[in-house]
C-alpha cells in the first residue's frame, strides 16, 4: 500500500538530503541502536544523516560500536529537511525545543502516543522500533550490511529482554532470523548486552533487592533505588531492567513497582507486570504510559507515604482490571 505510514516515510527519506534523528529522554537500547542502523541506512542512500539526542548514552550502550556517531545536545532550528523521532509520544518527550518548523516523522511502538507529526507510524504490536525500521529498510530497498543488521538485532534483543518479555512475537523472531542471515552476530550482541556488568552494578543489585517489600496479597512487589545507592557506588546512570526482572520472577507476583528517586520527594516508578496485568493502564491513571507489561510514571511526595498509598491504589486498579 502506497499510503501506509512506512511507505510515506520511505518516500520522504528518498526526497530528503539532510536528515536528523532523535529519540526520547533517557534513551534505551532500542532507540539508540535503531538510530545507528537508520543513520547507516540513510548513508547507503547517499543521505547526510545526523543523530542528536538530548541525554547521554547509558551503560552498556556507551561502549557499543559506532556510538560516537550520536551527538548530545540540541537539534538546530532549521538546517535539516526532516526529523525522525524514535519512541517519542510527543515532541516534549525528546527534550528538543526547536522542532516547530521541521517536517516530523514519528516512529513508535508504544500504546501512548499523541500522533503529533506530519507522518505518524505507531505500531503497538511491534516488539521494538528496531523491528519497524527493518520493515522500513525493506521498503527502501536497503541491502542490509552486517553493521546495520547487528544494530537492529541489538535493538530487538534489548527491548524483548533477550526474547523473554511479552512483546516477543513470531514476527520479531522472524526479523531476527533474517538479521542473523544478513550478518548479525547473536553471541557478540548478547555478550555486549548482558555480560558487561561492572562490579558496582552487582553491588547495586544487592542494595536494591534488599529493599524488597510485598503487599499482603503477595501480588505486588515493591523495590526502591535511592540516589545515595548510586552515589555510594560512584554510579550515575545504569540499566536496571534485570533488577525488575528478578523481582517479577517471584511466584504469585503480578506487578513490580520500582521506585527510583529522581530528586527530593520525587520518584519515577517503573512498572513491570506479567500475564493479564496491564502496566500501561495503571501508569496512565497516574499520568504516565507505556506498554502492556512495561510502563512508568512520576510521583511527588514523602517516600513513606507513597510507599503505602501507591501499592494500595495499584491493587485497587488491578482488581478493576480483573472485573472487566
Amino acid at each position: 500500500m502506497r499510503n501506509d505510514p512506512a511507505s510515506l516515510i520511505s518516500k520522504k527519506i528518498i526526497e530528503s538530503n539532510r536528515i536528523v534523528i532523535t529519540s526520547h529522554l533517557r534513551p534505551d537500547g532500542d532507540s539508540i541502536c535503531t538510530s545507528l542502523a537508520l543513520s547507516f541506512m540513510g548513508e547507503l542512500l547517499s543521505k547526510e544523516v545526523t543523530i542528536i539526542n538530548r541525554d547521554n548514552i547509558p551503560f552498556p550502550f556507551n561502549h557499543f560500536p559506532d556510538i560516537e556517531k550520536i551527538q548530545i545536545g540540541e537539534v538546530p532550528s532549521q538546517p535539516f529537511d526532516m526529523i525522525i523521532l524514535l519512541e517519542c509520544a510527543n515532541v516534549s518527550r525528546s527534550g528538543q525545543k526547536s522542532l516547530d518548523n521541521y517536517f516530523k516523522v514519528n516512529i513508535d511502538h508504544h500504546h501512548s502516543n499523541d500522533y503529533y507529526a506530519d507522518i505518524n507510524w505507531v505500531d503497538p504490536n511491534a516488539s521494538a522500533v528496531g523491528e519497524m525500521v527493518y520493515e522500513l529498510g525493506e521498503k527502501l530497498g536497503i541491502q542490509f550490511t552486517p553493521q546495520i543488521a547487528n544494530h537492529l538485532y541489538s535493538a530487538i534483543v534489548s527491548d524483548t529482554g533477550s526474547f523473554q518479555f511479552s512483546n516477543t512475537t513470531a514476527k520479531s523472531l522472524g526479523v531476527c532470523y533474517k538479521l542473523v542471515n544478513q550478518g548479525a552476530d547473536p553471541i557478540k550482541v548478547s555478550d555486549r548486552l548482558f555480560n558487561n556488568n561492572l562490579p558496582e552494578k552487582i553491588k547495586l543489585l544487592g542494595q536494591v533487592l534488599s529493599t524488597l517489600q510485598m503487599n499482603k496479597k503477595g501480588n505486588i512487589a515493591i523495590i526502591t533505588m535511592f540516589k545515595e545507592n548510586l552515589q555510594s557506588l560512584n554510579l550515575r546512570e545504569i540499566d536496571t531492567e534485570d533488577i525488575t526482572t528478578l523481582a517479577r520472577s517471584i511466584k504469585g507476583v503480578e506487578m513490580v513497582l520500582f521506585f527510583k528517586e529522581m530528586g527530593k520527594d520525587t520518584f519515577r516508578i517503573s512498572i513491570r507486570s506479567k500475564d493479564t496485568a496491564n502496566a500501561a493502564l495503571i501508569a496512565e491513571k497516574f499520568g504516565g504510559g507505556g506498554h502492556l507489561h512495561a510502563a512508568g510514571f512520576t510521583v511527588s511526595g514523602k517516600y513513606e507515604k507513597l510507599l503505602k498509598e501507591i501499592p494500595e491504589k495499584v491493587d485497587t486498579l488491578l482488581k478493576k482490571q480483573t472485573e472487566i
